[in-house]
């Protein structure tokens, strides 16, 4: 019998379970569950409940909860709508800890507030765990607990964690071909009482999770869910994820389908980087990740060594490499020599490698090509590229070399598919059971490559150091300021940004002509005028701005004109040098908090949004990453006649802008530098706006 100690455990690993609305009725759901839990090998005591029967096949069947001999840990729902609310009653009140609710939780002509959330509110009162509504159940295949309308014999446990916010997609990988096998598989439907992030730290607390998949419309425990995700880092348990509902039309659904609060896609992308969680961009990528990482090796350092039997198959190989960003092995003199050894006249060796030439003697030079470009102290992991289709006589050596080529070796070895039918699903699990994947498509093949090598790349950098932010009565004097009435003008926003750190120019307010020359003296031309009456957020949409003043002049003419058409208040701040114009943001999202911003910046920020985030705080080799990703890169290494950007500086500079936002993120809701100019001799702000919360 179970004996896990998690809070789940009552859930997912029960030792008793009552049906309610159990039927005698073949192919009924309230049959179905019966055979499910029965056929899996449930060893606690089994409960029907149905008062029009007094028996089902060769189990009693009780009238009520009431009756039975004891109170069961879990029960599950197989019931209307109408009949759920005063189930969930009886349930709380005879004292269960745990229920599977199948049905939509929606009335027609339902009062308020609503049956969804009258459920919510008793079962999180009464602290009864529910998988559902609206979902398809669980299979604990560890612990032999199946209550999911999946249809299937019983299934050995495997190294795979599903948790899918579809029942289509949870139907879907959870009757898959054999080659991806669940030691758990949850379709938590509306979470109206546990989250997908409680039911992954219950799958780390499994010892046969190597990996989670995560199909999530949304997450509605991002605590949780960062809590979780640092257990499984710590244990070596990659997270995979698809989370949908990215554009506006497809949050639109999540919100009508299953109570979905879409979060800002920028927000999930920032989330899923911080806390190492794999997204990938469909189902067939998702399953091609967890196949890799499902394995009891991992990839090692360098890039992959391919071996084909087409030129136009490699061709295709190294285009999906390319757009995946999928490094190839830089074999060695020696390993070219073992190729050239092998292949035929007119191949050249080279990695990736076509080896097929007349076809003469093919198993054996495919067989050792492949051994050669394994050994190669570059290669990371070995890709024999096939389709390996129903009885292909030309193929089949492949698959008889492979198993002996692996077990020889450190090296991993995995096959892939150019065409996404193109396997033969006995041969692919018998691979499987060798440790050799069999990932399908060419794509998704190369993408789940990538999430490899990012694992990897991911677990050897050293843990976030960010900047220290500055003395304690320094960072309570601008919270005392925040939370002011008055809005914070941009000579206070600078000053914000040199108290931590940020480079940013020294600023003079000034309300006349004679004070603007005289702070233009004491900061020394050429200076930037720009006007500061209160309320005027983007001050060059106006004509509050001018640039390049050289003299006083030019400063008293300009600040006259300015001040007749905006006001008399204005700042006065020095030039700052010629670079590129990059943006800092801080946003705070609805689920996550607050988020930093870094992109191509200036007047067209909006229009390029070439722009990275991230769950601040973070260091400078992480803002690294984020500049490195970004499309415009290579602007920052000087182009069209602009000067090299310092990358350190900038990168310190981001660093140390994160701290801010995080530090004062209760009493500060946005901040915008924007242009933050970036040249060879460091980083300047240029403009900012800050609003309060």
């Amino acid at each position: 019998m179970n004996s896990l100690q998690h809070r789940l455990a009552p859930l997912l690993a029960p030792r008793s379970m009552a049906m309610i609305g159990a039927s005698p009725r073949a192919g009924s759901y309230g049959h179905g569950m019966i055979e499910a839990a029965r056929s899996c090998g449930f060893e606690g005591a089994l409960y029907l409940v149905n008062p029009r029967y007094a028996a089902i096949d060769d189990l009693p069947c009780y009238a009520n909860l009431r009756e039975l001999p004891e109170v069961p840990e879990h029960v599950v729902l197989m019931l209307s709508n109408e009949r759920l609310e005063a189930a969930v009653d009886e349930a709380i009140a005879a004292g269960v800890r745990a229920a599977t609710i199948f049905a939509s939780s929606y009335l027609d002509g339902d009062t308020h507030p609503p049956l969804l959330e009258r459920l919510k509110a008793k079962t999180r009162e009464a602290g009864l765990l529910v998988c559902g509504g609206n979902g398809m159940g669980f299979y604990n295949r560890e612990h032999k607990v199946r209550c999911a309308m999946v249809d299937g014999p019983r299934e050995e446990a495997g190294p795979v964690t599903l948790i899918a916010q579809s029942g289509s997609i949870f139907s879907a990988l959870s009757n898959n071909d054999g080659r991806l096998a669940f030691n758990l598989s949850v379709s938590p439907g509306q979470e109206i009482a546990t989250s997908a992030a409680d039911y992954m730290d219950f799958a780390l607390e499994l010892p046969g999770t190597r990996v989670i998949a995560l199909f999530l419309e949304t997450i509605r425990n991002p605590e949780g869910f960062l809590a979780a995700a640092e257990k499984a880092a710590a244990r070596d348990v990659p997270i995979v994820v698809v989370k949908v509902a990215r554009t506006e039309q497809s949050a639109k659904f999540a919100a009508s389908h299953s109570g979905a609060i879409a979060g800002d896609d920028a927000a999930y992308d920032a989330l899923f980087e911080r806390c190492g969680a794999l997204r990938c961009d469909d189902v067939p990528e998702l399953f091609s990740t967890c196949q890799l990482l499902a394995q009891s090796w991992r990839v090692g350092p360098g890039g992959i060594a391919a071996i084909t039997d087409s030129g136009g198959e490699r061709e295709l190989l190294v285009d999906h490499a390319d757009a995946a960003g999928v490094r190839f092995a830089e074999i060695s003199a020696r390993t070219r020599e073992r190729l050239a050894s092998h292949l035929e006249y007119g191949l050249a060796p080279e990695n990736p490698l076509d080896a097929w030439g007349t076809g003469k003697e093919y198993r054996r030079i495919f067989r050792d090509c492949m051994a050669a470009l394994m050994d190669d102290p570059d290669t990371a992991l070995g890709v024999w590229v096939t389709d390996l289709r129903d009885q292909d006589r030309f193929r089949g050596p492949f698959v008889e070399e492979a198993p002996g080529l692996a077990a020889e070796r450190d090296t991993p070895l995995v096959f892939a598919t150019c065409f996404n039918s193109g396997l033969d699903a006995q041969v692919a699990n018998d691979l499987t059971r060798a440790g050799i994947p069999v990932l399908e498509g060419m794509r998704s093949s190369l993408a789940a490559v990538r999430h490899a090598f990012d694992y990897r790349d991911a677990r050897e950098r050293k843990a976030v150091q960010p900047p220290a932010p500055p003395k304690d009565e320094v960072v309570a004097r601008w919270r005392a300021r925040l939370e002011e009435s008055a809005p914070l003008d941009e000579a206070e926003g600078y000053a914000l940004l040199r108290d931590f750190g940020v480079p940013a120019p020294e600023a003079r307010v000034v309300e006349s002509a004679t004070s603007a020359v005289d702070a233009a003296n004491a900061l020394g031309f050429p200076v930037a005028l720009k006007t500061a009456t209160p309320g005027i957020a983007h001050k060059s949409d106006v004509g509050g701005v001018a640039l390049g003043l050289a003299d006083a002049g030019a400063v008293a003419s300009c600040y006259t004109e300015m001040s007749a058409r905006l006001g008399p208040r204005a700042i006065v701040t020095p030039m700052a040098e010629t670079g590129s114009e990059i943006v800092f943001g801080k946003v705070t999202d609805a689920q996550f908090g607050p988020l930093v911003m870094i992109g191509l910046g200036g007047v067209f920020v909006e229009t390029l949004r070439d722009v990275r985030f991230a769950v601040p705080p973070i260091d400078a080799d992480w803002a690294r990453r984020l500049v490195n990703s970004l499309k415009g890169r290579a602007l920052l290494d000087g182009a069209r006649g602009r000067p090299p950007a310092d990358l350190d500086a900038l990168c310190d500079a981001f660093a140390r802008f994160s701290v801010l936002a995080a530090t004062l993120h209760e009493q500060l809701a946005e901040i915008d530098v924007n242009p933050v100019m970036a040249g060879p001799q460091g980083v300047t702000a240029v403009d900012v706006l800050a609003v309060r919360r």
